[in-house]
């Protein structure tokens, strides 16, 4: 790759979440921001204002590269209005209002920017990672990269009757009006470069996106320097860790009654906030877990890689996770990880390497084979060093954020190498055709295949 002076390239990130604490997605924006003040680029980021105390804690030297915009007054109407609508309708109804109105003063602050600049710029919208969300940044004066993005996700068939057959039809409904939504707005058909975390993805775009070019990358990455490795092997009771949003589809309640079939001393860490919290201490009590189960509500990321130092393994039992940072994370602490054969845990687990996967056959038996992988993990302890081991391996070869930042300023680049030259659709020299190396190196002895390949 060319040497390039990162001084002379303005990176404008647009994002209306930015912030570690809110978790997901809206991580990512801070991690490429973070990444590229480190490295000298003249990188700018414009988020909601709702952001402003994280991020003025967490970069008061760059103060002046963070620009806010305001919750307007008609925002709010919206939400209260959508408050009892089902999360489906909310995605293309209410929300979509909502961030077409977010969207319209990120997209004139970052125009503001490009005008201001005073060198070659690109405007990067890391979030949101859906493939079919309309995106409102175009006409911004500058190439426009989106990505990576993460969907296409649906239930593993023994889960499929679970999603209420109003619900079923919503969601028919949203993915054919996404079409016609990315039609009118066609940031995503006119963006530079649409970054995609796998094939699934890929098969996911609206179709006014499909003409664009489209390059695989992974959307989750691992800060390294605060998810370091445990130092002792773990000792006492054998203990395990959920961490993430307590909704249904994680399934931490199918975790609870898995952990009540399993012996006494084996303990369970909840690592999260959501709806189900209250639900799930209910079902705790009922299942005689009092003194088994932590709730520990929301953690920062350094106390969550704190609390996953001193576990056993990372129980991800979730049946419609496109991503799971958390994976790569209790990877990189050098955790095992038990997690569902399915979606984005299942491409980043490699079973009886780094963890156990789970067949999300029906709820009953994927509650037994939980309970029998945290046994198993539990009483053989070497097993579980021998794979956070190779878990700690594969986060460096594969998910470390400096190499996936890599791969994208390599993408800045060459897309201003093709705008200088006048060309619609830059040439990039990433080869991502299928079967092919991402821009961030596979190694075959991890590789595992995403669910659209299988």
């Amino acid at each position: 790759m060319p040497e390039h002076d990162p001084s002379t390239l303005r990176v404008i990130l647009a994002a209306v979440n930015a912030n570690t604490r809110f978790g997901g997605e809206a991580m990512l924006p801070v991690h490429y921001f973070r990444i590229l003040r480190e490295r000298g680029f003249d990188a700018h980021l414009v988020c909601h204002e709702r952001n402003r105390e994280e991020l003025s804690s967490t970069f008061p030297q760059d103060a002046d590269r963070i620009h806010y915009t305001v919750d307007r007054r008609a925002s709010r109407r919206i939400e209260r209005a959508g408050r009892r609508l089902p999360t489906s309708v909310k995605s293309m109804s209410t929300w979509l209002l909502m961030s077409a109105i977010a969207a319209g003063d990120l997209r004139r602050t970052a125009r503001a920017l490009v005008d201001s600049a005073p060198a070659e710029v690109v405007v990067h919208e890391p979030v949101p990672v859906s493939p079919r969300q309309p995106s409102f940044l175009r006409d911004v004066g500058a190439p426009v990269v989106v990505g990576p993005l993460n969907g296409g996700m649906t239930y593993p068939e023994g889960f499929a009757h679970e999603v209420r057959r109003s619900e079923r039809a919503v969601r028919w409904l949203v993915r054919t009006c996404s079409d016609v939504a990315n039609r009118l707005i066609d940031g995503k058909g006119r963006a530079a470069v649409l970054f995609v975390a796998n094939p699934r993805t890929r098969d996911a775009l609206p179709r006014a996106a499909r003409g664009r070019r489209v390059v695989e990358l992974v959307e989750n990455g691992v800060n390294l320097s605060r998810f370091a490795p445990r130092t002792r092997t773990p000792s006492g009771n054998p203990r395990f860790a959920f961490v993430g949003r307590l909704v249904d589809w994680k399934r931490v309640d199918l975790l609870l009654d898995a952990l009540a079939r399993i012996p006494q001393d084996h303990t369970l860490d909840v690592v999260g906030d959501g709806p189900l919290r209250e639900a799930l201490r209910a079902q705790a009590q009922r299942l005689g877990l009092g003194e088994r189960v932590t709730f520990h509500g929301l953690s920062s990321q350094d106390e969550t890689a704190r609390l996953l130092r001193g576990c056993d393994a990372l129980v991800l039992p979730s049946v419609y996770e496109c991503g799971g940072a958390v994976v790569l994370e209790a990877m990189a602490v050098g955790l095992p990880v038990i997690a569902t054969d399915w979606g984005g845990p299942a491409d980043y687990v490699v079973p009886e390497v780094t963890g156990l996967l789970v067949p999300p056959t029906n709820a009953s038996e994927m509650t037994a084979a939980l309970a029998e992988a945290m046994v198993r993990l539990g009483s053989d302890r070497a097993l579980g060093v021998a794979m956070g081991r190779a878990g700690r391996e594969r986060v460096l070869a594969e998910f470390d954020w400096e190499r996936k930042v890599d791969a994208v300023t390599a993408v800045y680049f060459e897309i201003l190498g093709g705008h200088r030259a006048g060309a619609a659709v830059p040439a990039l020299n990433i080869d991502t055709s299928e079967g092919a190396v991402a821009p961030h190196e596979r190694h075959g002895q991890f590789h595992r295949p995403t669910p659209s390949m299988r």
